[in-house]
């Protein structure tokens, strides 16, 4: 039977937790500060430990570091998700943790949606082996550049000619440590256009993309409904709409926000990114990467760019966390090739 650690300081947040995750039919323990669930996690192993953030005698992100260092485990952070607990999210998954979902109840979070993400997370995180979390290997966060260097190199590398080729990365559970290792690895003059979705809620992109920024040799932006897009630049999808394109008379390309969900769960949708490039891009012009997540988002729109003549890449089993979304993008015939990440990475460094 699997077992489930839920580690939360609110009696309350502990029973509906434990409520939930009890649909799935697994054992579960509870711990009421980060000090119990270190003792608790390095004395058992346990599939999944659901963490919140603030706990009193030790926070969420300290008992983070000292589970990974011991017993790695699957780590699901709590987060309240707002703008301020963002960036300590952030941190948490920098630390070791998989994956975060809201509280239950949190604002703005509908309860059959939140109690949907719980058990799809819960039930996905509880069969990553160990040691597929060893493997994961997180740069640390360099320091910010001096403003007078950053402009230097923006100003060397922001090419603002017609883009004619973009590069298109989707992401969900497990993506942001390898999003962040794909932003430091591109090279001054990358001569794409690179835009990404990555599974988060509205009031965490913003936060990520200036994480990204200050780790990435290119300028990363969080995206604008009409924002141009330039080669060379990484564009970080905004929480809460899909990422459209659309072409302008003057032929430049431009990014379009769309707030209808259109029947999508994730929002924004990897998918959506992807069949409205295929609206302004030739299917030649487009590179797409699909890397580890839960469910198929993406996969659908592999299959198309595959078709329209567009080179696809799906993260293997190998090195995925979740071996979800870039499975079903090759058991439906749209990878071209499919690469272990430390691959991917040298494969995207090479493009021209």
């Amino acid at each position: 039977m699997k077992r489930v650690l839920i580690a939360d300081d609110s009696a309350l947040v502990r029973k509906q937790l434990s409520e939930i995750i009890a649909e799935l039919g697994f054992q579960i323990d509870t711990a009421r500060n980060g000090a119990e669930a270190v003792t608790m996690a390095t004395r058992e192993q346990y599939d999944v430990i659901t963490m919140d953030i603030n706990m009193p005698v030790m926070d969420g992100i300290t008992a983070v570091k000292k589970i990974m260092e011991a017993r790695p485990t699957p780590i699901l952070m709590i987060s309240s998700l707002t703008t301020e607990s963002a960036g300590i999210t952030m941190e948490a998954l920098d630390a070791g943790a998989v994956d975060y979902i809201a509280k239950p109840g949190t604002m703005n979070v509908g309860r059959s949606e939140n109690r949907e993400d719980i058990l799809s997370k819960v039930k996905s995180l509880s069969r990553i082996p160990p040691r597929r979390l060893k493997s994961v290997v997180r740069r640390p966060v360099q320091r910010e550049r001096p403003v007078s260097v950053r402009e230097n190199v923006r100003a060397k590398n922001l090419d603002c000619s017609d883009v004619t080729k973009v590069l298109l990365i989707g992401a969900s559970t497990g993506g942001p440590g390898l999003i962040e290792q794909i932003c430091t690895s591109l090279p001054i003059g990358f001569p794409y256009a690179v835009c990404v979705v990555q599974h988060m809620p509205q009031q965490f992109t913003a936060a990520f993309a200036t994480r990204l920024d200050k780790v990435s040799k290119l300028p990363v932006i969080e995206s604008k409904d009409h924002m141009e897009l330039s080669n060379g630049s990484i564009f970080l999808a905004r929480g809460g709409v899909h990422m459209h394109f659309a072409k302008k008379v003057t032929g430049k390309v431009v990014i379009r926000e769309e707030k209808n969900k259109n029947h999508q769960f994730f929002q924004p949708s990897v998918d959506e990114m992807f069949e409205s490039a295929l609206k302004v891009f030739s299917g030649d012009q487009i590179t797409a990467v699909l890397l580890t997540g839960i469910g198929d988002d993406g996969a659908q729109g592999m299959v198309s760019i595959k078709k329209a003549g567009g080179f696809t890449i799906g993260e293997s089993e190998e090195t995925a966390t979740v071996y979800g979304m870039p499975k079903e993008a090759y058991d439906r015939g749209g990878v071209s090739q499919q690469l272990p990440f430390p691959k991917i990475i040298r494969s995207l460094q090479t493009l021209r």
